[in-house]
């Protein structure tokens, strides 16, 4: 499933992996929006290995002995280097004479004497090519993963190994070997490789849900290429969700991870790996205190699919939701702001045959408490296709039970809504008309009322002419004097279904 979220805090999310070209130096930090980079070799101080403090005991404050978990699992954790190419081309006006952005393009120290010495001659240097001509540049990249069988299984992240021609895992004694890529899950970001090796030492694998906010971590790995370094901190949250088109039930930490330390594990207190390190949030594209990596039941689940069958598949309900605020609350009459508030079911999927509509809420899936709105993608995600998923539902005001047989999400994804929640007090201020028979037909809906204009709340809560009003409080707007009346009887808030641009999302106004 596929999840989207509007509300996490503006900057950057970095996959930690570090890549250069081959004979220059590593590209720019990218920074300014959110994204996944490989990020470029690079001058900085190597992360110090933290150890020495004496063995935790339960119920105590004393640290648990970082250096005991180091001896003991360090040996498993592999740096991984990988190389291929890169499609470069400049596309340059014919009055343009600087070519240091295109040597930083293409990896290329523009101080190199090297570089200067052609380029005063007009000829392109070492590495360089024609203004406009594409060509394939030879790329480096460095990352991290650790061993999970005796025989060779590695696990790692999927961007470290994508688009890799040739992988190489070196082990702590110096030895390396050419990695197979079993399989590669970008929807987890979690790669399989194999290498030819026998009585090989491996991690022990831990279990998230005995992990709590506050518990101490440990991650072990090769921040911009600076083998087994050893980093630690703590808990700062679980199953935190990230605007990066994933389902992953994140662990937040604030264990000093870097570009490289992308695929390393992250060990609990007992010396157990509780996860992948994966990403980290940053405005500068290092290290500032927010990393996030996979847990590691997401992972072995991944795993297993990919040794079994070669590749990994995930669950699709055919839905969009988003989260439930108290505005939104109030206005479907909930106890509390929780659960996944259904803005859109895809036409013939596994909701729609279901019976789920626009409107409903749902709580609980098989028995499991639906917090927030992406607890729900990441269960279905890791649910197998054809499974039957019991769905406790809240419409209308009462509860109902729907059951769904989950579809393969090889082409669609349950997606979580984006929102823009401002509002403001005061009467709902939209002008609204019916929707012409081939107005209809080109949105693609079979009722609702076009938005003329607005403004007060409805301004300010984000609604424009437009928009196609479809709902209020979950029942489908039929006409203007039905929507005059609902809104009457409406209690200190409306929530609206509303389309924009063949999107569904419920809009909650305050009425007052």
């Amino acid at each position: 499933m596929n999840t989207t979220f509007a509300s996490t805090p503006r900057g950057l999310l970095v996959a930690l992996v570090t890549a250069g070209v081959i004979g220059g130096a590593g590209a720019g930090l990218v920074t300014g929006h959110i994204a996944r980079a490989e990020q470029g070799p690079a001058s900085a101080t190597a992360v110090a290995g933290t150890a020495t403090p004496s063995s935790a005991v339960p119920g105590t404050s004393a640290l648990p002995s970082f250096a005991q978990i180091t001896a003991q699992s360090g040996p498993a954790v592999v740096n991984i280097s990988v190389s291929g190419t890169r499609h470069a081309n400049r596309n340059a006006s014919a009055d343009d004479d600087d070519d240091t952005p295109a040597a930083a393009q293409q990896g290329i120290d523009p101080n190199d004497p090297f570089y200067q010495f052609f380029r005063q001659f007009g000829i392109p240097g070492p590495g360089m090519q024609q203004r406009g001509v594409p060509r394939d540049v030879p790329v480096r990249g460095e990352g991290s993963g650790f061993i999970v069988s005796p025989d060779g299984i590695v696990l790692t992240n999927a961007h470290v190994v994508k688009d890799a021609d040739t992988v190489t895992v070196k082990l702590t004694d110096r030895r390396e070997f050419r990695a197979k890529v079993l399989g590669a899950d970008a929807k987890t970001d979690v790669a399989v490789l194999k290498i030819d090796a026998t009585n090989l030492p491996t991690v022990k694998i831990g279990d998230t849900k005995a992990l709590s906010v506050g518990d101490w971590v440990l991650a072990i790995g090769s921040p911009f290429g600076f083998e087994n370094s050893v980093t630690a901190g703590v808990v700062s949250a679980k199953g935190r969700a990230l605007p990066d088109d994933s389902s992953v039930p994140f662990i937040q930490t604030d264990v000093a991870v870097n570009p490289g330390n992308s695929g390393g594990p992250l060990f609990n207190a007992r010396g157990e790996v509780v996860g992948i390190n994966a990403q980290i949030y940053s405005r500068s594209g290092g290290y500032q205190g927010l990393s996030f990596a996979i847990p590691i039941e997401v992972a072995s689940h991944i795993k297993d699919q990919i040794i079994a069958t070669g590749k990994a598949e995930h669950a699709r309900l055919g839905v969009t939701v988003q989260e439930v605020n108290q505005t939104l609350a109030d206005s479907f009459g909930l106890d509390r702001p929780e659960g996944a508030l259904v803005a859109n079911v895809e036409k013939g999927g596994p909701a729609d045959k279901a019976g789920l509509q626009p409107g409903d809420v749902i709580r609980s899936v098989n028995g499991q408490k639906i917090v927030g709105s992406a607890d729900l993608p990441a269960y279905v995600s890791m649910a197998a296709p054809g499974s039957r998923l019991t769905m406790e539902v809240w419409r209308q005001g009462k509860p109902q039970e729907l059951v769904a047989a989950l579809a393969n999400a090889s082409d669609k994804g349950t997606q979580v809504a984006s929102k823009d929640n401002k509002v403001a007090r005061g009467k709902l201020g939209v002008s609204l008309r019916p929707l012409q028979p081939d107005e209809r037909k080109q949105i693609g809906v079979d009722g609702g009322l076009l938005i003329e204009s607005a403004q007060g709340p409805a301004a300010k809560a984000g609604l424009a002419a437009g928009d196609v009003l479809l709902s209020i409080n979950g029942t489908p707007a039929k006409d203007v004097e039905q929507v005059r009346s609902a809104i009457a009887k409406a209690g200190k808030s409306v929530a609206l279904l509303v389309q924009r641009d063949g999107s569904r999302i419920f809009v909650p106004v305050p009425l007052g």
